[in-house]
């Protein structure tokens, strides 16, 4: 099936306003794009205002956007319904609250009001496509679109499809995406927590282990990370990595050195339960980490480091 061309998508649809799709409306209006949001909850219009208001700045500063922000506002309406916001959408982002019930019922209305040539994206995390297209009269135009927090200054997102998506639309949605200046890699098969995530989780996994048999603190767990291999990873991913740590003789090279002693550390490490003593270990060690530090001090932090990052690593667009 022939999707729109991605030179006449001007207006997006946004179900939900939470933090995912605040930060996804800011990333729209910076690329020019109008927005039609809706969200159940009565305070979204002015949350997402100021979420936009707050962006902005660094969304400016990265050079995404030299727009005024009054102007780039005046492209974003609020409507009642899932219905009322894809009626003359190009393209569909959601972000419905993680219940599959919900997931199901909000696709449905959208995909029973949109034109059959437009794509649908997911953003969730945690539910498979095939999952959420059970209820859908065009499923083939469903795929994930799942960003990493806050899509307006992280670029990856990742692009998944479902037994009933056509190759069509994960091609496009890949197209699209990388098309507003976003970062799509194509997950390939549905598995849980799609990659990047399941990357994330693999590390953790061994950070706790790690802190819980008390190899390290928590604070010197992060430590090891955001001054050591984190540092690298921001440049390029593992393979990249090891191949350069190999030399002139690349991955064959690290591979034919080191594989051995990688799978020694492998068969090394630990698997651990989450039980509640670990839970309050890792609160306490958390806290004792943040110090008198609040939540908007940290998210500034983060942020701030972000931008340098992507200041470095970015190429202007």
């Amino acid at each position: 099936m022939a999707f729109i061309d991605l030179s006449a998508v001007r207006t997006i649809g946004v179900i939900g306003a939470g933090t995912i799709g605040s930060s996804w409306t800011a990333w729209f209006l910076a690329k020019g794009l109008s927005v039609r949001l809706t969200d159940p909850v009565a305070s979204a219009p002015d949350s997402v205002r100021g979420y936009v208001r707050e962006a902005w700045t660094a969304l400016t500063r990265l050079g995404i956007t030299r727009e005024p922000l009054d102007a780039a506002l005046a492209r974003l309406s609020f409507h009642g319904t899932a219905a009322d916001a894809a009626t003359g959408a190009d393209f569909i982002q959601e972000n419905a609250p993680e219940r599959a019930p919900i997931k199901r019922a909000v696709l449905a209305e959208i995909d029973s009001v949109l034109p059959g040539d437009r794509v649908i994206a997911s953003s969730t995390s945690g539910f498979g496509v095939t999952e959420m297209q059970a209820e859908m009269r065009h499923p083939e135009r469903l795929v994930v679109g799942h960003p990493f927090n806050p899509p307006h200054l992280i670029p990856l997102v990742e692009v998944v499809g479902g037994g009933a998506t056509s190759e069509e639309a994960v091609q496009w949605a890949i197209s699209f995406y990388n098309h507003i200046g976003k970062r799509a890699i194509h997950v390939r098969k549905e598995v849980p927590g799609h990659i990047a995530n399941r990357l994330q989780v693999a590390l953790w996994r061994e950070a706790l282990h790690l802190v819980a048999t008390g190899v390290g603190s928590v604070d010197d767990v992060d430590a090891a990370i955001a001054h050591g291999p984190g540092l690298r990873w921001a440049a390029m991913g593992p393979h990249l990595t090891f191949h350069l740590a190999g030399g002139r003789g690349g991955m064959a090279h690290f591979f034919d050195h080191l594989g051995p002693a990688i799978e020694r550390w492998w068969a090394d490490l630990g698997t651990v339960e989450i039980t509640p003593e670990l839970r309050d270990q890792m609160v306490r060690g958390v806290n004792d980490e943040i110090g008198t530090r609040s939540f908007e001090d940290l998210v500034a932090e983060r942020d701030e480091k972000l931008l340098g990052v992507l200041a470095a690593v970015t190429p202007k667009l």
